[in-house]
Order: structure tokens, then C-alpha cells, then sequence
């Protein structure tokens, strides 16, 4: 689509009354309500959702970020859909676009009108499907996005401190979707064209419902059922071994059906997931026709998140690192999915156009960037395989790390008219370019994506993440050793010297993760500041659904060894461990010294506060948490990390 046009208001879909009767339309199929403003791109969750539901031929209206708290006009101004009322909270978490990791109330919201908070409500998705559902209880409600994806089963809530059973029945919502929800929204539709309602579909793929527990339909998929609700709040051990089963999975080719008990009554049913979708499949979704432009309703106000991704394109989905503190594999899969060649330079073309376009693209990137069209050697070896990541502990044998398709893409896009610079913005993987696997033409890639990277793709800041120093740390964060940091900052750092380059690497870094104690963050502000490191990215841990790191934060167990683990909890034990971010500030030095005496770490004082006068630091800043991953259920600029 030209970026470039005027666009008239029949080019988006429709959001008020009069935009339904400029159509001619009395009444629409599907009716969308979604917790961000609406930006027509492929990053957002309400303009893929309605597009694609738009492109198999139904009549689609969207309400951005309706008002909860009035006479609720905005649920009412479209009246009732044909078929369904579909709701996503939009692409972040509501509570995580809401709260810092100390609970303290956000003073912003990127996907909002001029960044301005206070459009959406705590748990949106609940939120918005109990007053449909009070307005119009004879219509069935479908939840998607990454706040209902990652509740679909009982989970921690670490804003109420307490397990919470599936969203579906707090929300009341008919069907849930959970993931990239292209797939079973057609499959959706294409029942519903059939004549079959919605409280008829129970083989749908990728889809959670409630069903009465004798009642549970038969099925071809094998099934597994998970210790109930009552069990986990009885039990901590039991939620601890339900994670372990979930994720395992989520994981798999070829998973297993779960049912969950919610009550003695009834139980969540959660059928598997797609297979990863192909590139046709994917190339399908960004050539729907998106404007690409926030609809008009929003002249003269900025959508931060569109500012930050609008000259930008995403090439491909999922991400096999299995990061214990990140939710992208739970909700995208650990599977690469990727776009063809073709779309991507179709898409970077059509940003040539944008009148913001200068001749650069701010990034040409995923999840992690560099694992596009990575995928096992053996297909059949990947469809037995249960792991969480494919290169943790270690690097799987069966891994193609080779980067030549990303040579080669890099290549194509840079050679296409108007293009002066292509930027990598998105976090990279260090780790896949310094495996060695015994191939020397894998080997050699490494080496050029390298060198091509640093030399050419770098807009003065390369983002990466070691996350911490501690060993111990690292291995409960499913991240490789700092060891590899330093042998990739070595080659960053000579690269950059051989070129005449001045430019920085920006490491992120996370405190009070499960396992770290208060001394693993007085030995990582040691290495950082003989490293001579401006710490600018940090972030404190903050316990979000379906991840790793959160079960053990709730449980103090790790599901996969049984075993306990010690995690900060308290504000003052949190506060305590961020402090060393900033050890350089005069207002912490004293209690820093005193700390590490109590530790009996004189040794570390000195490392500290011996010949500082002469290092200059910026100050630390928080990194706001996102789903980190530029789809429409979040964006992956490694902005902020869940």
C-alpha cells in the first residue's frame, strides 16, 4: 500500500456509525474491541485481526480502546455483530503496559493517542468481554492476544499476588484463541459459513474452551490432563509440574490435547496448536491491504509504537532461545516461521514511499534478528523433539545456524532503490554467531554475518542481551555464558577499531531474577565497570504469565528439577539488588559499602570505588517490558523485554 496517498476513511475499517453508514452497511459480522489505538499495520493486533477477518469475506467494525467507565456508549454504538464480538487487549499485556516491576502505576502507554495512559483498563480482555456479555448475553464473545494467550490455563498473577484459574472464566468469553491467531481464525470462519455455531466448535486447533466435565467431547488428539485449579492452590508442587507439562507442549510439532479441571463441575479444554505456518501463509498476512498509517481519527496526535515501527520491517516470527523470563515462545512458538524474500522486499519497497522515509530503515529484524529461516537439519528429529529452546544448555546438533539467507537478504534490500542504510534494531542472538559446529562453510557465514552486521547494519548502537554476569544466574535465565558476551564484545570491539567505527554496544541487563542474590549484582556491576560500560537498559524482573521465571517466583521451585530455589521478593530486597546499577551515584555508594561488608566483599569495595573519578556514566534507564515480538500481539523492538 502507498503510505504516500490520502487515504479516505472507506479504506479502514470502520469504527463509528457513520463510518458503517458512509458503507451503506446497517449491520457488521464481527465487531473487534481492542485495548490499543488503531493503527492499520501488520504490528498491531486489531488491524491483522480485522483484516484478515475482512479478507474471508465478513463485514468487520473496530472499537479502539473503548470507554469502560461511562454510560458505555462505545459498547453500544455498533449495536450487536451477525456472528461474534472478538476482544484483544492489544499488543501488551494490560497489566505490564500498566505497572512497573515495583507495582508503581505507568505514566505513559505507547500504543495510546500522544502516549498518554489511562485509555484502557487493569485486565482489559476481562474487562471489555463482562460488559459485552451484561449488554448482549445471547452473543458469543472470542479473546485473543498475548493478555488471554498467556492465562489460558491457572496462572500466577503478580500484580494480586495469587493463582488465578483460566481467563476464560473469569471473562466469561465463549472461545479463546491463543497465539498468531490467523490459522484458527479462518478455521473459525470457515465453520461458521458452514452453519455451525460457536458453541459448536471443539476441534478447532489453537483453541481453549470450557465444556462440563463429563461432558468433554472425544477427540483424535491425545489428551493430557493437568492437576485442577483446586490442586494448584492446594498445592504449589503441582502448579510447579503443570508449567513444565504446558510449556513442553507448547513446544512440540505434534502436542497433546490439555484439560484442565476449573471446579468440580467444569474444566478448560485447550486443544494443541498449529503446525508453525509456512511462508506462504505468513507472506499472506503482511499483503493483506493495511494503509499502514493510523486511521484518521488520530490526525494531529503521535501513536508512540507506530512511531518506533513504522520504518521498520519484521521478517520472520518465533524464537527457539527459550528465555526463562520471556514469553515469546509460549505465545509465538519456539519454531521460525518466515517470510519469503519476495514479501519482505516488497514490504521495504512500499516504505520507500512513506513520507517520513529518509533512505533508512530502522530495522530489518524478529524476536532475535538473526534467526531468520533457521530451522532443524533433520525435520524428523524436530518432530520428536520436546525441548523448551534449541540452544539451551546448549546449541542442538541439529541446528542450522547458518546466516547466508540473512546475507543474502541484506544484500537485496540494500541494493533496492532509495535505500541508503538498512539498520539491525532488533536484539540479536551472540550466541548463534559464535557456535562452532564443525562445519567450516556454517563457520565462515558466522563470520561474514559478523562483520556485515558491525560494519554496515548498525545505527551507531548495537542492542544485545547477556542479561547478567552471574554463571548461576545464566543457567536459571536459559542464557549462554558471559564468557560468550565478552568474546562477542572482543570481535565487536576490533571490528569496529579495523573500520574506524565508533560505535557502542548496549548490553541489557536484568536484577532480581530468580536465584540472584544480592552479591551476583555487586559482581556484575564489578565486571560492567571494568568492562567500562555506561549501564542505560535494565530492567527489574517482573513476574508475567507463562514463563519460567514466574513459576519459580511464585512457587520457589524449578518444574523441571523439583528443586528450590531462592528468589527476591520483597521491595526492599529488590531495590537492594537494583541499587548496583547505579553503584556510581553518591547516594548509593555508602549503603553499597556497607552491603558488601556485611557479605564480608572488601574486595569488591575496591574494585568499585577505586579510580571512578575518571569513568563517566548516563544514567540507568528502566526498560518498559513488552511481548517483544512485531506481530500483532506485540512488538518485537528490543525495547523492553517481559
Amino acid at each position: 500500500m502507498d503510505t504516500n496517498k490520502e487515504f479516505q476513511l472507506t479504506d479502514f475499517l470502520p469504527t463509528t456509525k457513520k463510518e458503517l453508514e458512509i458503507r451503506q452497511w446497517e449491520e457488521v459480522d464481527v465487531i473487534l474491541f481492542s485495548g490499543d489505538a488503531y493503527v492499520d499495520h501488520p504490528s498491531f493486533a486489531g488491524a491483522v485481526v480485522g483484516r484478515i477477518l475482512e479478507h474471508e469475506g465478513l463485514r468487520v467494525a473496530i472499537v479502539p480502546q473503548p470507554n469502560w467507565r461511562d454510560d458505555l456508549r462505545d459498547f453500544k454504538k455498533l449495536g450487536t455483530p451477525r456472528l461474534f464480538f472478538a476482544i484483544s487487549a492489544g499488543c501488551m499485556d494490560s497489566m505490564v503496559n500498566h505497572y512497573t516491576a515495583n507495582k508503581r502505576l505507568r505514566s505513559d502507554d505507547a500504543y495510546s493517542p500522544n502516549g498518554v495512559a489511562g485509555f484502557r483498563p487493569d485486565r482489559a480482555t476481562i474487562v471489555y468481554s463482562k460488559i459485552l456479555k451484561q449488554l448482549y448475553p445471547d452473543t458469543p464473545i472470542i479473546i485473543g492476544g498475548i493478555e488471554a494467550s498467556l492465562r489460558r490455563v491457572t496462572h500466577y498473577d503478580y500484580w494480586d499476588d495469587e493463582l488465578k484459574p483460566s481467563i476464560l472464566k473469569d471473562s466469561k468469553a465463549d472461545l479463546l484463541i491463543y497465539g498468531m491467531g490467523e490459522l484458527p481464525l479462518k478455521a473459525i470462519v470457515q465453520e461458521l459459513k458452514n452453519g455451525k455455531q460457536i458453541s459448536d466448535l471443539k476441534s478447532i486447533p489453537q483453541t481453549a474452551y470450557i465444556a462440563k466435565t463429563d461432558e468433554i467431547p472425544s477427540s483424535e488428539w491425545e489428551t493430557t490432563v493437568l492437576f485442577s485449579h483446586q490442586e494448584c492452590l492446594k498445592n504449589k508442587l503441582n502448579q510447579a509440574k503443570n508449567f513444565k507439562i504446558v510449556e513442553e507442549e507448547s513446544n512440540k510439532l505434534t502436542a497433546n490435547r490439555l484439560v484442565q479441571g476449573l471446579d468440580q463441575n467444569y474444566s478448560v479444554v485447550i486443544n494443541p496448536p498449529y503446525p508453525p505456518m509456512t511462508s506462504e501463509q505468513l507472506d499472506a498476512t503482511y499483503e493483506l491491504p493495511f494503509t499502514r498509517v493510523p486511521h484518521p481519527k488520530y490526525k494531529g496526535k503521535t501513536i508512540p509504537a507506530y512511531d518506533m515501527i513504522k520504518l521498520s520491517v519484521n521478517i520472520h516470527r518465533g524464537c527457539f532461545g527459550g528465555c526463562s523470563f520471556c514469553a515469546i515462545s509460549a505465545h509465538q512458538g519456539k519454531f521460525i516461521s518466515s517470510r519469503s524474500e519476495e514479501s519482505i522486499i516488497k514490504e521495504v519497497k512500499c516504505l520507500t514511499k512513506h513520507p517520513d522515509f529518509k533512505g533508512y530503515i530502522s530495522d530489518l529484524g524478529g524476536p532475535s534478528a538473526n534467526m531468520y529461516r533457521m530451522k532443524g537439519l533433520d525435520s524428523n528429529l524436530c518432530a520428536k523433539c520436546k525441548r523448551y529452546s534449541c540452544i539451551h544448555p546448549s546449541i542442538c546438533k541439529n541446528m542450522n545456524t547458518d546466516h547466508s539467507a540473512l546475507l543474502t537478504l541484506y544484500k537485496k534490500v540494500d541494493n533496492i532503490e532509495g535505500i541508503k542504510k538498512t539498520f539491525i534494531g532488533s536484539g540479536i542472538r551472540y550466541d548463534l554467531i559464535l557456535n562452532n559446529n564443525g562445519d567450516e562453510k556454517v563457520k565462515e557465514s558466522h563470520t561474514l554475518y559478523m562483520n556485515e552486521l558491525i560494519k554496515n547494519h548498525v545505527s551507531g548502537r548495537l542492542k544485545v542481551a547477556p542479561e547478567h554476569t552471574s554463571e548461576n544466574v545464566l543457567k536459571l535465565m536459559r542464557k549462554p555464558s558471559f564468557k560468550l558476551f565478552e568474546e562477542f564484545k572482543h570481535h565487536f570491539d576490533q571490528i569496529n577499531k579495523q573500520n574506524g567505527l565508533n560505535q557502542q554496544l548496549i548490553p541489557y541487563f536484568i536484577s532480581s531474577h530468580p536465584g540472584c542474590r544480592q552479591e551476583d549484582m555487586a559482581e556484575l556491576a564489578c565486571i560492567t565497570k571494568d568492562l567500562d560500560f555506561k549501564l542505560e537498559q535494565i530492567q527489574d524482573f517482573t513476574p508475567t504469565p507463562m514463563t519460567l521465571a514466574t513459576e519459580i517466583y511464585y512457587t520457589g521451585i524449578h518444574p523441571y528439577t523439583l528443586e528450590k530455589v531462592w528468589t527476591p521478593r520483597s521491595k526492599e530486597e529488590k531495590l537492594d539488588q537494583r541499587k548496583f546499577f547505579f553503584w556510581y551515584k553518591k547516594e548509593n555508594q555508602q549503603s553499597i559499602i556497607n552491603d558488601l561488608r556485611k557479605m564480608g566483599r572488601e574486595d569488591l569495595i575496591k574494585q568499585l570505588f577505586t579510580n571512578t573519578v575518571n569513568h563517566s556514566f548516563h544514567s540507568g534507564k528502566e526498560v518498559k517490558p513488552s511481548a517483544k515480538s512485531n506481530n500483532y500481539y506485540g512488538n518485537n523492538k528490543r525495547k523492553g523485554r517481559r
